[in-house]
């Protein structure tokens, strides 16, 4: 396969793809050495590609920490526009592969909350470029009817939370992203001053706890593992209410780095930190008959996402 970094770079007489690249890295790693690594180059190199985007834009995309990076509102923002420009150049290259022209049909699927919300929609607007004659008929499911829909055949494609499954075992699956969860807190909070803040550090103050996608579910097990119980002083289904009250010092809480963002709708920081504990990443992926090939559009789409998630 073509990698980015072999095709032309320069998009403007300023900016290129490589420095999107690595800004991105840094985004999604929160840590410059963490972006040199996986880039292959050094820090400095990731550290340059920054400055220069910020000298050209004439904002701040990172607030620099301590142990690492986050990301300022206008990085954000730049982020999600350069995720897409990357993403969109490896389309181009994957579509001469994937693309079969004139395949047509309809992918029947479902996704839980959290995967339609954070996750999917940007990949199946990718999907329906590369696949413009399939129809996707999307619904919106919970765990537990996404499965039993799965094994009565009324969906062919399944996206949830996979650690969250029932007898897995039952079912064809494939995982197409971890997101690690952190700490996440108020800007002034006094857990900011420990490195890497334990379970038991996190215990000692309110705890918001959110409730959808069996959260509560899985925030047990992982503190039940350490004997632990996190002081839960709030619990809601709302995302928003949730930033809310963590970014104005209500409590805190432990979720997953793909729903992180850093402030709350009232502009109010959210850091983030990790924990020193090796808390379960969320997984996220796909699930199918067992007993049952797939339908040309359904492969289609399930080998699209596998290879547009690096999977």
């Amino acid at each position: 396969m073509v990698r980015s970094r072999e095709v032309p770079e320069r998009i403007s007489k300023e900016i290129t793809l490589r420095q999107l690249r690595y800004f991105a890295a840094a985004a999604e790693t929160g840590q410059f050495s963490m972006a040199a690594t996986a880039e292959h180059v050094s820090q400095s190199a990731i550290t340059n590609a920054v400055l220069a985007l910020e000298q050209h834009l004439a904002v701040r995309l990172f607030e620099r920490q301590p142990h690492g990076v986050t990301l300022t509102a206008e990085g954000h923002l730049f982020y999600q526009h350069a995720r897409q420009i990357l993403d969109s150049v490896q389309d181009a290259l994957r579509e001469p592969r994937f693309q079969v022209h004139g395949l047509r049909g309809t992918v029947h699927l479902a996704a839980s909350y959290t995967v339609l919300g954070y996750f999917l929609p940007g990949l199946l607007a990718r999907f329906r470029t590369n696949y413009p004659d399939i129809e996707l008929d999307l619904h919106d499911m919970d765990r537990p009817s996404i499965e039993r829909a799965v094994l009565a055949g009324e969906i062919e494609l399944g996206i949830a939370l996979l650690s969250n499954l029932e007898r897995p075992q039952r079912f064809a699956r494939h995982t197409l992203m971890r997101s690690r969860r952190q700490l996440w807190t108020s800007a002034t909070h006094p857990l900011l001053a420990i490195e890497r803040p334990s379970l038991r550090d996190i215990a000692a103050y309110p705890y918001i706890q959110i409730t959808v996608d069996e959260a509560e579910q899985s925030t047990r097990r992982y503190w039940r593992s350490r004997r632990l119980a996190p002081n839960v002083a709030f619990q809601t289904g709302s995302m928003e209410a949730l930033r809310g009250l963590v970014a104005h010092g209500f409590g805190v809480t432990v979720l997953s780095d793909m729903v992180y963002r850093p402030w709350s709708l009232e502009g109010k920081q959210i850091e983030a930190r990790p924990i020193a504990e090796a808390v379960p990443d969320m997984e996220v992926g796909m699930l199918w008959r067992l007993d049952c090939k797939l339908d040309k559009p359904a492969d289609a789409l399930r080998e699209f996402l596998i290879h547009a998630c690096g999977s």
